[in-house]
């Protein structure tokens, strides 16, 4: 018997039906992969009546998921999480496994981060699930906002970048907020949507170079770099906490 190629059709078998059988199986393989990739523990089964998904998600990201996005993850994580908000994060082009470098650490010692918690960090990909479960996606430059767009059109509504975020949220007084917040109902998701729309509506309000929307990446540069870095994502805490304790509280 004659061995055939992997791209060469089986006795019997037309090369399309060769072609679509390749195809389904690099298919399942995606999804295999896909599944691999490490979840939040409440992203590993579907909500239940014990279980329902009911407290607001935020996904922070970046590239490589270990200075940006687990920096803003960690200092939003201590402030919402006692309100029972999820809060975490992932990367584009994720360096799997890996931890926070030593001046990314510095940056949350300096800013009151439990050295265990920061330490404990391990970088993971950013994947649709994730996407589809959070509520408000907060992306370190508008490169990731973009990634994340394409990756889910229906996310474009939900996903800023995250001095973006702050600089539309600062022209929405807390008043306004609130206003828009209790005209959508009892549903933290639906008030949190409702005043996602007001922070949306600010656009054009507030006059800003696009380059200003970004937190610079510090990844293998300066000590110096790490802390402009920091100087720009940092300040952004306040405005995105505001904005969500409006929404819940």
């Amino acid at each position: 018997m004659n061995a055939h190629r992997e791209d060469s059709p089986p006795a019997g078998m037309s090369r399309r039906e060769w072609r679509e059988k390749q195809a389904s199986a690099d298919e399942k393989q995606a999804t295999t992969t896909e599944q691999q990739v490490a979840l939040p523990d409440f992203l590993g089964s579907p909500a239940t009546a014990e279980q329902p998904r009911s407290a607001l998600t935020i996904l922070t990201v970046c590239t490589g998921n270990i200075c940006r996005s687990p920096l803003a993850e960690i200092l939003l994580r201590a402030r919402l999480e006692p309100l029972g908000v999820r809060v975490h994060s992932a990367g584009t082009h994720a360096l799997v496994g890996h931890g926070m470098p030593d001046f990314a650490l510095e940056l949350a010692h300096q800013a009151g981060v439990d050295p265990q918690v920061a330490a404990a960090h391990q970088a993971r990909y950013l994947v649709e699930p994730l996407l589809g479960d959070a509520d408000l996606i907060l992306t370190m430059a508008r490169e990731h906002r973009s990634h994340v767009v394409k990756m889910m059109p229906n996310r474009l509504r939900r996903t800023f970048t995250i001095r973006e975020f702050a600089r539309l949220a600062s022209t929405l007084s807390t008043d306004d907020a609130r206003a828009a917040a209790d005209a959508a109902g009892r549903s933290s998701q639906d008030r949190f949507a409702a005043v996602l729309r007001a922070v949306v509506d600010q656009r054009g309000l507030t006059p800003a170079n696009a380059d200003d929307d970004d937190v610079i990446d510090p990844y293998r540069r300066s000590r110096d770099t790490y802390a402009l870095s920091g100087s720009q994502l940092i300040p952004t805490i306040d405005e995105v906490e505001r904005i969500v304790r409006v929404a819940i509280v």
